[in-house]
């Protein structure tokens, strides 16, 4: 549950801070409150939520114009893969021909911002559920219905009186609402407005509430999408520097494998040393290989996430790796966790997606005392006669006023619909509970990955100054003829060690400054 984050108060890290970025993050509002509910079995009833203003979507992604003729499908349809291969354009054309684009992690996180097509998506479901909330505050509005209605009829009728007579008559009728037949009223009213009050009433709120639920998911999609871009980014920031120090140690092993070739040659050591150097030197161009391979892959998950060109190689503009801090790693875990639970973008929407199950509890529980309205004017011509003669046209005015009450399946249908909004209810007070214990981890897990990896980015600096330093002596001494020259092998390997653990823990703490940025709540700018 949420109080687990408990433990984690208190702790200090000591350790001294490395050269870093620091990034001034805005601060956020208090905590947001859940609903309160009560059920059926008490007298007491449930609290409406004021219906909050729905602001209209900014249209995030390109609309389809309804007047367009099937010749114009191609053009609608979803473009993705660099506009399905036209190819997009792209900064500039390596030698080899390959399209590169030089990216920094700032650029990266703004262009998966703008064209990532998992947050265009939350974007137009944002606009369905904001249309249909449009339709909802207008259902008491009466449409207009106009249009010709003939009717003609051969054969028995029954009159009021009981008795049976033979008619051979027709009408025709024509205007603002048709569909009349002997002396009955219009079937199809012309001014008509049809509704159950308290669909006129609670689905403004109803659709109101998954309308904000909407809003906030663009604005999860958004982080998410960050966050993807931020990692993906880091991993082939990650590939390029690991294989720098690939290509490094490639040549350290290659230079001692040649000189101790040279000294087995003249016998000033074993030819064993020189194998032994062979071996090493060979077993690095597969480590310089598989690093080639590590930036492939990372560099197709990027162009993923940024949903370009799959031809493109990007490259980052960074010349090596810093850590810098989004957050404060010595933030307490209680405060981040107050933040996380008012700012995270999947509790706001959970929140509506409660309120939104409330009003359609209370549209059931009311359903039955409110009614159904049926309001319709026509007028227009109508005239008929026997046989097929239609004449006797003249001015035709009807008006309906009807309005009924229901009670479904002698109310068990009734009980059955409030039961089942309850049990709606439920489930989505549960999954909010949910998604509270999962931000309350989430930030727990990234915080104590952002104060370890702190410390061991300090413990990887020292590690490469004595390696790099032991390289150095080692190299000194065969220079000076002290030592052999297979001395430096194990300096070699320290040295490649070393560098490759600096790499991971900066590139790790980074990620995980991201990962609690984005488990607060705070959109990554």
């Amino acid at each position: 549950m949420v109080a687990t984050w408990l433990g984690c108060a208190g702790r200090q890290l000591a350790e001294p801070t490395p050269t870093s970025v620091s990034v001034e993050l805005p601060a956020r509002t208090q905590l947001n409150r859940l609903p309160a509910l009560t059920n059926t079995s008490t007298a007491t009833p449930i609290r409406l939520v004021a219906l909050e203003e729905v602001p209209a979507p900014q249209r995030l992604v390109p609309t389809a114009d309804p007047t367009l003729d099937s010749s114009s499908a191609a053009s609608l349809r979803p473009r993705s893969v660099a506009e399905a291969l036209g190819r997009g354009s792209v900064e500039e054309i390596a030698s080899d021909g390959t399209p590169t684009m030089q990216l920094d992690l700032t650029s990266t996180l703004s262009m998966v911002s703008g064209q990532n097509p998992a947050v265009a998506h939350a974007a137009a479901r944002y606009e369905e559920a904001y249309a249909s909330l449009s339709a909802a505050k207008v259902l008491w509005v009466p449409s207009i219905r106009a249009g010709v209605s003939y009717n003609h009829h051969d054969g028995n009728l029954q009159a009021s009186d009981g008795s049976i007579i033979n008619v051979n008559r027709s009408s025709l009728q024509g205007g603002l609402g048709i569909g009349a037949v002997g002396a009955g009223t219009n079937t199809v009213p012309g001014v008509v407005a049809q509704f159950h009050a308290a669909d006129a009433i609670f689905q403004p709120r109803i659709r109101g509430d998954a309308a904000s639920a909407r809003s906030h998911a663009i604005s999860a999609a958004v982080n998410d999408a960050l966050l993807d871009g931020a990692l993906a980014y880091l991993e082939l920031l990650r590939a390029e520097q690991l294989r720098a120090v690939a290509n490094e140690t490639l040549a350290n092993a290659q230079q001692l494998a040649e000189l101790t070739t040279q000294f087995a040659d003249a016998g000033q050591g074993p030819q064993a040393d020189a194998d032994r150097a062979k071996t090493e030197a060979a077993i690095r161009k597969n480590d310089a290989a598989r690093a080639e391979e590590d930036i492939d892959v990372a560099n197709a998950r990027l162009v993923e996430v940024l949903s370009a060109d799959p031809y493109t190689r990007i490259i980052p503009t960074e010349p090596t790796v810093v850590p810098f801090h989004l957050i404060d790693p010595d933030q307490g875990c209680g405060e981040l966790l107050a933040i996380g639970l008012s700012n995270r973008p999947e509790l706001g929407a959970a929140r509506h997606l409660v309120d939104e199950a409330v009003h359609r509890y209370e549209r059931e529980r009311y359903a039955p005392l409110l009614p159904s309205v049926l309001l319709g004017m026509s007028d227009g011509s109508f005239g008929g006669g026997l046989g097929s003669n239609v004449g006797n046209s003249g001015q035709r005015f009807d008006f309906d006023a009807v309005a009924f009450w229901e009670l479904r399946n002698f109310g068990f249908g009734e009980r059955a619909a409030r039961d089942e909004q309850w049990s709606v209810y439920e489930q989505r007070q549960l999954e909010e509970v949910r998604l509270m214990d999962q931000v309350a981890r989430e930030i727990n897990v990234a915080h104590a990955q952002v104060r370890s990896r702190k410390g061991q980015i300090a413990v990887a600096e020292n590690a490469v100054k004595f390696a790099t330093e032991s390289y150095d002596r080692n190299t000194t001494r065969v220079k000076e003829g002290i030592g052999l020259p297979i001395e430096t092998l194990q300096a070699i390997q320290a040295l490649d060690q070393a560098r490759r653990e600096y790499v991971r823990t900066v590139v790790d703490y980074n990620a995980a400054q991201f990962r609690l940025h984005r488990a607060v709540g705070w959109t990554i700018q």
